[in-house]
């Protein structure tokens, strides 16, 4: 099986709605990860002992899928109900959010990618990579070099399975938090970021006036 296999997988029996967003069950995602590959495992980061990054008082998880013959890094914020990132999370919150990510670094393997491309603009709206603005970064609060390095890295990884601008756009804007980050932190790494997503925006605009 390949990632495009997965991309044609129908999801929908297996998803739930919250706060206007779908969800896909974790469970039934793995049990399709492992069908699609029984070797395959996700491995959780921790930083300093902890399964997440400390982001001012908030957390954001790591979790890389390893399956198909490829690795696959996705984060996420550790979040409330409202989809509001948690002050202090506890151990239930940092699970659930754990859970979630695995869910979607599949999707970054094409297992209900389409929810994703989805869940921030409109199918039909046109979208745009936009430069994010600086984020002021208090010093004693500044990211480590190389959990930056990793961030960007997994940005940029993304970009070989993504199989659209809506696709592209949607992943930016769910990291634009960190990306406002990296621009303040790491100007370089971040301007590696920027020019891949609009390398390949370009690209995919040149093959549609084809």
């Amino acid at each position: 099986m390949t990632p495009h296999d997965l991309l044609k997988l129908d999801v929908g029996a297996h998803t739930e709605k919250k706060q206007n967003l779908t969800y896909l069950s974790w469970a039934w995602a793995w049990t399709e990860a492992l069908k699609a590959d029984p070797t395959a495992r996700f491995d959780v980061q921790t930083f300093d002992g902890k399964p997440y990054m400390d982001v001012n008082g908030t957390g954001m998880v790591w979790v890389t899928v390893t399956m198909l013959g490829m690795s696959r890094t996705c984060m996420l914020p550790v979040m409330d109900h409202r989809n509001k990132p948690i002050m202090n999370p506890d151990a239930f919150q940092v699970n659930t959010a754990i859970m979630r990510c695995m869910t979607k670094a599949l999707g970054l393997f094409g297992l209900g990618l389409y929810i994703y491309a989805g869940e921030d603009l409109p199918m039909d709206a046109e979208p745009e990579v936009k430069v994010v603005k600086r984020k002021e970064v208090p010093p004693g609060e500044l990211p480590k070099k190389e959990d930056m390095r990793l961030f960007a890295d997994s940005m940029i990884q993304y970009t070989n399975i993504c199989e659209s601008v809506d696709h592209l756009n949607s992943y930016w804007k769910a990291n634009q938090g960190q990306l406002e980050i990296l621009n303040s932190v790491y100007p370089d790494m971040y301007e590696e970021v920027l020019n891949k997503f609009k390398q390949l925006k370009a690209s995919f605009k040149e093959k549609a006036s084809e």
